[in-house]
């Protein structure tokens, strides 16, 4: 472990701090602190940044309660430059998105990966765009009712599938079904991070519960 004296911070006695989330590893945001500001964050375990434009500091969460709980904090090879690595209680941008990174300026066509992130906000745009011609564009015009008949129809052929064995078919119909729940997440304002933070939550009780039995068994 390094110390706070080791950091350089620069000629305003600010550090930048990339803010990243622990579950989806997604950048959140970029948000200076100074020395005092860092030391309350390690204090609290929660981020506390310098506002450049206010000149005060700020701890995140403290009017929104959208809080970040600190997991680790983690300083570059110059040391001139943090990663925070979170767990969040709300959306990161004071504009209510996810993460302040929410608009796209290149995406090769020929390295692109895909992700479910990725499709999510894709989702997104369409609905906010609603381009002619776009299957999706059709759903969101449709509306709630049809976007879940077509969840139920896709959750009866993965069964279907299913229980025929048949493999192939099955991935190409949970495919199906993923993208309409998708769909839906975005109708309903559910993102992948509320999932994911679901998920985790459940692994955690899961992981109690081994062990609970592993105690009682011995």
């Amino acid at each position: 472990m390094i110390q706070i004296e080791e950091l350089k911070f620069d000629k305003d006695g600010l550090i930048p701090a990339i803010v990243v989330d622990a579950q989806s590893k997604k950048v959140l945001t970029l948000a200076y602190m100074n020395e005092e500001s860092l030391k309350i964050s390690i204090e609290k375990e929660l981020t506390c940044f310098y506002s450049r434009s206010r000149k005060e500091l700020w701890l995140k969460g403290e009017t929104s309660g959208n809080y970040q709980h600190i997991v680790s904090i983690t300083a570059d090879c110059d040391k001139d430059a943090l990663v925070v690595l979170v767990e969040k209680d709300g959306p990161a941008c004071h504009t209510g998105s996810d993460s302040c990174f929410e608009a796209p300026l290149f995406q090769s066509q020929s390295r692109s990966t895909f992700s479910a992130e990725g499709l999510y906000q894709l989702l997104k745009d369409r609905k906010e765009k609603l381009p002619e011609g776009s299957y999706t564009t059709y759903l969101f015009q449709k509306g709630i009712d049809k976007i879940l008949k077509k969840v139920g129809e896709e959750a009866t052929e993965v069964i279907i599938a299913g229980k025929a064995n048949e493999k192939g078919e099955a991935i190409y119909e949970i495919a199906d079904l993923a993208y309409h729940v998708m769909v839906m997440m975005v109708e309903m304002g559910i993102s992948v991070e509320d999932v994911t933070r679901e998920l985790a939550s459940r692994h955690i009780v899961d992981v109690k519960v081994k062990q609970e039995k592993m105690s009682s068994s011995q």
